[in-house]
């Protein structure tokens, strides 16, 4: 049986990833998320998370972000440019049911599905080719 998570070429893992999305990309906002992405120059997006705990002091909580952002991601990914993507919750998500943090999960990803990146330049490569 395959796992229902997200297989690890969809994610971002690498330090190098996320300083990249710091230092040069496109950001979009909503109440309770904001997001950063670039071009991957690959044939999919990539999804990684920066759920602080200044979000939340507890783990459960933040967590329960992330699994949400992660099954939010699952369904739109097919639909997505190929972008490198980091989340980042606002302090507001933490207190909020889980439907809300999907509605404003899910118009995120359909106004980042909406915008055609760039191609992807030599430094917007992925910093390591994937291990099997």
């Amino acid at each position: 049986m395959h796992p229902a998570g997200l297989p690890r070429e969809l994610r971002l893992r690498l330090a190098g990833d996320f300083a990249a999305l710091r230092t040069s990309s496109g950001r979009l906002g909503g109440r309770c998320f904001h997001l950063r992405y670039r071009p991957n120059g690959l044939a999919h997006a990539r999804l990684g998370l920066a759920i602080s705990k200044r979000v939340s002091k507890r783990a459960v909580e933040r967590n329960r972000l992330k699994r949400l952002l992660r099954e939010s991601f699952r369904r739109i990914r097919g639909q997505l440019p190929p972008v490198d993507v980091v989340v980042m919750a606002r302090d507001v998500a933490a207190g909020l049911p889980g439907a809300e943090l999907l509605a404003d999960a899910d118009a995120l990803w359909r106004r980042l599905a909406a915008i055609q990146p760039p191609p992807a330049t030599a430094d917007a490569a992925p910093a390591a080719a994937p291990h099997h």
